[in-house]
């Protein structure tokens, strides 16, 4: 089947799945979910086939260390996988949820009304547990989904989706074609030109992925480029906190897009040497002059520079970072709301690591990932994230010319 045919199947199933009961959707999520915890060892086998070749590709230089690491399935991401699909499956249905409701005249009543997004196009990289997470969402929220993950894990990638449809093939009025799964280059070039069904596209990579999707295509791209995130150490910060902060934030899992890139301190903290000594204890390699501060290392380096203050801390952020995450270490008070609201940023943190920034840790069950876009959605996008709306006016007879020469008159009462 070539793709054109893929994506009007997908626009035909979307169209469907907008109407299923909430029943049936949770259903199929637990269906899912139940299916990959029995058929955790074939997944862990297709897994071990990927990392193989991996291995290979790494010695010819044509994937880095840290994409291995995404690639990497084990037991504690298949846990958080499931965990997080049953979440989900305990949310609140996002679809016809009534966000207003005015009366405009007597027996004329406007309704916005959340409903699905239409055809999603993921296009993502290394992490085969994005399957499960999107494809899950997706489902919830009524939408349907094409999804293509990066050759490296091309085994993985099969055999969830094969899991995941067999349990679909169980949910009796489940509709075809609302989960589907695509593998070459000439498929993503195809998804870009499908602008007549396809509704959005979510990018799930590095930074060269990101920018040639948004270069080659004029269908939305939701996501974000880069993750340069930055920690600011204030004067008056604590130094236990802090270390702690900032470790988690650059050693928990390097390799994330909401891993600390920049550490920033003011030029009056007094515990300066303690706290870099404490980082490079923890195997943490600092740079005090990087050739570019907007560099995404994805391992154990860490830029470090001095600042006169809060405010040149913020504007260097405002001119560096990626509008991603970013945190102040700080006691002072007024200091941590100036720069949460100066600092432009989908993400902005008061004395907490940088890694929370992530759908299952803010309790949406999972994330189609992390936007940085100034529209429809920001940070960590879950379930509302995949949902749009749309007006719906119930009247009674009513015509434009009564209001128009002033026979009848709009009284607009939120009800």
């Amino acid at each position: 089947m070539d793709f054109i045919d893929i994506a009007k199947k997908a626009k035909e199933a979307s169209l469907e799945i907008a109407d299923l009961s909430e029943d049936i959707k949770n259903k199929a999520l637990s269906g899912i979910a139940d299916k990959i915890v029995e058929n955790k060892e074939e997944i862990f086998l297709a897994n071990k086939q990927d990392l193989e070749a991996a291995k290979e590709l790494i010695e010819k230089g044509e994937i880095s260390q840290s994409t291995y690491n995404r690639l990497k399935l084990d037991e504690n991401k298949l846990r958080d996988m499931v965990k997080g699909i049953r979440d989900i499956v305990n949310l609140p249905d996002p679809i016809n949820k009534k966000l207003l409701v005015r009366e405009l005249d007597k027996d004329l009543t406007l309704y916005k009304i959340s409903c699905p997004i239409g055809v999603l196009g993921i296009i993502f990289e290394a992490r085969p547990d994005v399957i499960a997470q999107i494809s899950s969402l997706a489902l919830k929220s009524s939408n349907a989904v094409i999804l293509k993950g990066g050759k490296e894990s091309i085994n993985t990638n099969k055999k969830i989706m094969s899991v995941i449809q067999s349990a679909l093939d169980e949910i009796k009025d489940f509709p075809k074609n609302v989960l589907n799964q695509v593998f070459t280059r000439d498929d993503v070039a195809e998804m870009l030109k499908c602008d007549g069904y396809i509704n959005l596209i979510i990018p799930r990579g590095g930074n060269k992925l990101v920018k040639y999707i948004k270069e080659n295509t004029k269908i939305p791209v939701l996501g974000h480029a880069d993750g340069i995130c930055h920690i600011y150490v204030d004067e008056n910060a604590d130094l236990g906190m802090a270390q702690k902060i900032i470790t988690d934030a650059k050693t928990q899992y390097p390799s994330a897009c909401n891993a600390v890139e920049t550490l920033l301190i003011h030029k009056n903290f007094q515990q300066t040497e303690p706290l870099l000594g404490a980082l490079e204890l923890s195997d943490i390699k600092l740079v005090s002059n990087p050739d570019s501060w907007s560099f995404e290392y994805g391992d154990k380096i860490l830029a470090y520079k001095f600042v006169e203050d809060i405010d040149e801390a913020i504007e260097h952020i405002n001119k560096y970072g990626s509008g991603h995450t970013d945190a102040i270490i700080t006691t002072d008070k007024e200091k941590a709301e100036k720069f949460m609201n100066k600092v432009d940023s989908a993400g902005v943190y008061w004395n907490t690591s940088t890694r929370f920034a992530d759908g299952f840790r803010y309790g949406f069950g999972a994330e189609v990932g992390i936007s940085t876009n100034k529209t429809h959605a920001r940070g960590p996008v879950g379930l509302e994230g995949l949902t749009i709306y749309k007006y719906k006016l119930i009247g009674n007879g009513q015509v434009v010319g009564d209001y128009a020469s002033g026979l009848k008159e709009f009284h607009h009462r939120n009800l």
